[in-house]
């Protein structure tokens, strides 16, 4: 057995970082100050796609190469992945966004006519033109969330729910232990330059709807997407505001969002909303995220909408420096504070 972790937080960071740690032998205990499967946890209003290519359209070159990472360690951990890409899609006013999207990603090819039909039938007609990335996956983030829990508990780690942790968050872990946390905004009163996003979402109930993969419809003021949840769920989302607070959903964020999911498919006008709900999405400056080394504690922060896809890496690079004791790979990084 290796060195005993603590891990505070079980957000998709969290849970990621448990369950590998636990993987290499770790005497692991998760610690989460909210109770199971609580509704305000950030990580269940995530669209959850696995999407490296797609989220190169705004984001450094950086997160598409590590998210080609974390698409593959979900691959080999999680049976709940699909893996039926992605569509990009614009309305015929905004077939500029389409093209400028294009050019900023990779991985990709426009559908010839007629190639949309076939892969999602009922969007037939609707877009003339459309961007197909066909190597990129899309999860549930509830049943995914559920599923990395029950494998750290089935690995023997003690996984502590509706437990908080004071700070400095370094006294979560007896002298001498590793701290791991991973709180998301949270830990602003520990991590300076740490920002929060708001972010909206609807969960709708839609019978008159079938549709495979994600669709991420593109618009100059607002552009959404919609995934397929499964079992006739679709999540819409999500708004990107730069603003901190976890207040209801705003009238006009609801309907944008809404908007979006009935220019994507007309059917979404007879859907039951299931959930409108709001999150906040930590980041730093770049919006890359990163693991930051203070003595025994290392911060895993910094998701911005890159949680899901980017988990397993930032998982995996805390666990080689734990072992080796050196920051390997580019999102680590050690500061110079005085160990506690």
């Amino acid at each position: 057995m290796d060195r005993a972790v603590t891990v505070v937080g079980a957000g998709i960071m969290g849970l990621w970082q448990a369950l590998t740690l636990a993987r290499r032998g770790h005497a692991v205990t998760l610690r989460e100050a909210m109770p199971e499967n609580s509704p305000g946890a950030a990580s269940r209003f995530a669209g959850a796609m696995l999407a490296p290519y797609c989220e190169a359209e705004a984001a450094p070159l950086l997160v598409q190469q590590l998210g080609l990472e974390g698409l593959e360690l979900w691959r080999k951990t999680c049976p709940g992945v699909v893996q039926r890409g992605s569509l990009v899609v614009a309305a015929a006013r905004d077939r500029a966004e389409l093209t400028r999207f294009a050019h900023m990603t990779q991985g990709h090819r426009w559908l010839q006519p007629g190639e949309l039909d076939t892969l999602e039938p009922e969007l037939a007609g609707r877009f003339a033109k459309s961007l197909f990335f066909p190597a990129e996956a899309h999860i549930a983030p509830r049943a995914a969330l559920a599923f990395l829990a029950s494998e750290i508990r089935r690995l023997g780690a003690e996984v502590r729910f509706a437990d908080p942790v004071p700070e400095p968050v370094w006294r979560a872990a007896a002298a001498g232990e590793a701290v791991i946390d991973c709180r998301g905004h949270a830990a602003r009163t520990e991590l300076a330059d740490l920002r929060g996003v708001r972010g909206e979402m609807a969960v709708l109930r839609a019978a008159d709807v079938t549709l495979t993969r994600p669709v991420r419809l593109l618009h100059p003021r607002f552009p959404l997407y919609v995934v397929p949840w499964g079992e006739g769920c679709y999540m819409v989302g999500a708004t990107m505001i730069e603003r901190e607070d976890m207040g209801e959903v705003t009238v006009r964020s609801a309907l944008d969002l809404l908007g979006a999911a009935y220019a994507i498919h007309p059917g979404f006008a007879e859907a039951e909303i299931v959930e409108l709900g709001a999150g906040v999405r930590p980041a730093f400056a770049d919006n890359v995220p990163r693991a930051i080394v203070r003595g025994r504690v290392i911060h895993v922060n910094g998701a911005f909408r890159h949680g899901f896809l980017l988990a397993p890496v930032l998982a995996a690079a805390v666990a080689d420096y734990l072992a080796t004791g050196k920051a390997r790979s580019p999102v680590m990084a050690v500061a110079d504070d005085i160990d506690q």
